[in-house]
């Protein structure tokens, strides 16, 4: 059945008169009586009698009218259930501990009528997430994506980098340092538990770790971030790395210190990824507060090579 033909049919029902009906839908009288015409042909009744003042409802018409207008409110409904102003974003963030939550919660509080959903593809690699991207499973996605990786129909931008903190107990040697040097970390055991190899923070880890000699240990079960803060408290001599705007909590009796890293600053790059043209305002939104808002970072940084960005 046509849909025009029904939404010309209602017009002229409620108006009385095909030119009316016709000046409403911006079309001609002649193409709103062929749609009617269409119509009654397709139903084999005569929906609307023309008269001198213009034209009324058959009894069939009056049967008819009703279940058109639901018809036509059930798919104005549908339309707009997936228009972009009409549904939230959703928004992969990985984890809700990370700097990509973070920025995203800050941008929620900066405007809270907002509306937008973050959900968190855990075991989702970067190319996996690309793939949810373009398949509508989730409208953006933070990720450390290399350029030459980027699907065709992804737009891609590195908008957070998350400078890299050390994360010790009291009892490290480097407890008490205002910051180090990546290098200075050489032969010291830093332990990432939960490292998926394909991933691409093992990738990160991996260029980092050759980069600057160091040993990252992704060994052993992950029993979870309060697992690790025990560890690294209970422990002298081991060490785990986080983002400065990750948000970990732990109890104070642990005393466990975050140590800035300079000369250069390792920052893990996190580049939103949204399906290309998309037109959802809230992204559009979020896109100008991360440019414009998105926390400062030293200007001697180091990233993987396969980033090119």
């Amino acid at each position: 059945m046509d849909v025009e033909a029904l939404r010309t049919f209602v017009a002229v029902a409620e108006t009385g008169q095909f030119q009316a009906a016709a000046d409403e839908l911006g079309i001609s009288q002649q193409a709103a009586s062929k749609r009617i015409a269409t119509l009654e042909r397709h139903l084999k009744v005569t929906l609307l009698v023309r008269t001198s003042r213009g034209s009324r409802l058959s009894l069939d018409g009056q049967v008819f009218l009703p279940h058109a207008k639901r018809v036509l409110t059930a798919l104005e409904q549908a339309e707009q259930s997936v228009r972009p102003s009409s549904r939230p974003l959703r928004v992969d963030v990985l984890n809700r501990r990370i700097a990509p939550a973070q920025a995203v919660y800050r941008f929620y509080r900066a405007h809270p009528g907002m509306n937008l959903d973050t959900v968190t593809l855990s075991n989702e690699n970067a190319a996996q997430a690309a793939q949810a991207v373009l398949e509508g499973t989730v409208d953006a996605s933070f990720r450390a994506l290399p350029v030459g990786q980027v699907p065709a129909g992804i737009s891609a931008e590195r908008l957070l980098d998350a400078p890299l903190e050390l994360l010790v107990g009291p009892g490290h040697p480097l407890a008490n340092a205002p910051w180090v040097r990546p290098a200075d970390l050489a032969g010291h055991r830093i332990w990432i538990p939960g490292i998926r190899p394909g991933a691409e923070w093992a990738a990160f880890y991996q260029a980092l770790s050759e980069a600057f000699g160091l040993s990252i240990d992704a060994l052993g079960p992950n029993f979870g971030d309060e697992a690790l803060m025990d560890a690294l408290a209970d422990s002298a001599s081991l060490a785990t790395f986080v983002g400065s705007g990750d948000r970990y909590l732990w109890p104070q009796t642990h005393d466990l210190r975050r140590i800035p890293l300079r000369e250069p600053t390792p920052v893990y790059p996190h580049v939103l990824l949204s399906r290309a043209g998309d037109q959802h305002p809230v992204l559009t939104a979020l896109h100008d507060h991360l440019r414009t808002s998105g926390p400062l970072t030293p200007d001697d940084v180091w990233v993987p090579d396969w980033m090119g960005c």
